[in-house]
């Protein structure tokens, strides 16, 4: 294992606030979907396939101060945020109907997708967006 020259505290916080979201978002989605009921449409697989990773990794990166893993939680919170981009257009019905990815189970753009009045791919899209700008911030610290 390599050492590091220790940073201060504030320096790691971006990192361990990333997790936090990604932590808080998989474990929502979790309760949506298995508490509430509320079946996930195909986008909402796709973008659990990001954010459950990053729960995993950033944690573990968090609890380790390890620095490395900025490039794979930027890869990850950037393609789970493209997929929850797309179904937010979708549920806003700037994509046209033919393009819509659903063949079967609950609609991308019914109105089973928002909670308390917020749309799931809007909440989707901020979590995803500040994991992103949470890992940029935390890499710039580590740069100065």
């Amino acid at each position: 294992m390599t050492s590091f020259p220790m940073l201060a505290p504030r320096t790691w916080r971006p990192l361990g606030a990333a997790w936090t979201v990604a932590l808080v978002s998989s474990l929502a989605v979790l309760f949506i979907g298995e508490v509430m009921g509320q079946a996930p449409c195909n986008l909402c697989w796709f973008q659990r396939v990001f954010v459950f990773p990053l729960a995993i990794l950033l944690g573990i990166a968090a609890f380790r101060s390890d620095r490395h893993i900025i490039p794979y939680g930027l890869a990850l919170a950037a393609g789970g945020g493209l997929v929850a981009l797309y179904h937010l257009l979708l549920y806003s019905g700037f994509i046209p109907a033919p393009i819509v990815p659903c063949d079967g189970g609950p609609s991308c753009s019914g109105e089973s997708m928002s909670v308390a009045g917020a749309p799931l791919p809007l909440l989707s899209l901020a979590a995803f967006s500040a994991i992103f700008g949470l890992l940029l911030i935390f890499q710039r610290r580590l740069k100065s």
